[in-house]
């Protein structure tokens, strides 16, 4: 490995940290529903905590894209869905990390690549579109495996489902549209977030010099 590329993988560490914690951090939250009503609907029901928490990760990959090209976007991509998955393993359950695994690396991969196409547009319309599009398959993917019951098998033997709270809408031959509502509310909230994190994305890439 030569200088330049030892020096941008060592540069790279605090991005891989940072990565680490939020999706270990997320797959935690999401197992705790917002117990709030807001204009009269219980968030409870189609909100957890986790929303706040993962969007972040988004940001996290395009400073790292925008800093040091897709190449070694990828490799903090790689190296925080590993750490995530395994310390996930140990704060969460099997299937969440199975299911937050497998989102979060084909998510944050379709972000590095929109990035990467967009980087040459306007500052905002690369972090913008390559979050929310990656926001939208990780929704799909991760509430598909964790709390559909088609995949109740990845349990493992164990108490059925993946939620530490009570959604009788996710059992077998509920109305659809109610396991949806879960993840339309965590989608909402990522949405938001995301936008919000334009903010200090532009700061941040600012004062690094890397916009």
């Amino acid at each position: 490995m030569n200088t330049a590329n030892s020096q941008s993988l060592a540069s790279n560490w605090p991005f891989m940290v940072a990565m680490a914690g939020v999706v270990v951090a997320s797959n935690f939250l999401v197992q705790f529903p917002v117990d709030h009503t807001l204009a009269g609907i219980q968030l409870k029901d189609i909100l957890t905590w986790g929303a706040f928490t993962y969007p972040i990760a988004f940001l996290i990959t395009d400073l790292a894209n925008r800093k040091f090209g897709p190449k070694q976007a990828r490799l903090v991509v790689a190296v925080g869905f590993l750490l995530a998955v395994i310390l996930s393993i140990w704060l969460a359950t099997p299937r969440i990390a199975i299911a937050s695994g497998t989102a979060f690396l084909v998510a944050q991969l379709l972000d590095v690549s929109i990035f990467d196409r967009l980087r040459n547009s306007d500052w905002w319309r690369a972090p913008l579109i390559s979050s929310l599009l990656g926001s939208a398959l990780d929704t799909v993917l991760f509430f598909g495996i964790a709390f559909a019951p088609a995949f109740g098998f990845l349990d493992f033997g164990g108490e059925e489902g993946s939620l530490g709270f009570m959604v009788p809408f996710l059992s077998v031959g509920a109305d659809v549209a109610l396991w949806i509502s879960l993840a339309a509310g965590d989608f909402i909230v990522k949405v938001l977030v995301g936008i919000a994190m334009l903010l200090p994305y532009g700061w941040v890439a600012r004062k690094s010099a890397i916009a």
